[in-house]
């Protein structure tokens, strides 16, 4: 089987075993819910800022890029408090 075959076969199975988990992370938690979607509204936002100035200047100093790899982490982090507050719940 080709490499391309296995990464294909482990994306397809993986990606959504992985939005699942997020969701079950995150539920019970409305604020933290909320602001990963605003977060994903801002990454969808840079890249349409990006888009459209591509032609005036291009990759916009690398700030555009910068600041989609800030989101995601932002969102990593997000994951990280509602497992801490998961794991951490009062008795």
């Amino acid at each position: 089987m080709s490499r391309l075959r296995i990464v294909l076969i482990t994306v397809v199975i993986a990606f959504p075993l992985g939005l699942f988990a997020r969701d079950v992370i995150l539920n019970g938690h409305p604020n933290l819910q909320k602001a990963y979607h605003s977060l994903n509204e801002a990454y969808d936002w840079v890249n349409k800022s990006q888009t459209a100035n591509e032609r005036v200047w291009r990759d916009e100093g690398s700030h555009g890029q910068r600041a989609k790899e800030y989101i995601e982490r932002a969102k990593r982090e997000l994951d990280l408090a509602a497992e801490w507050i998961n794991s951490h719940e009062r008795k």
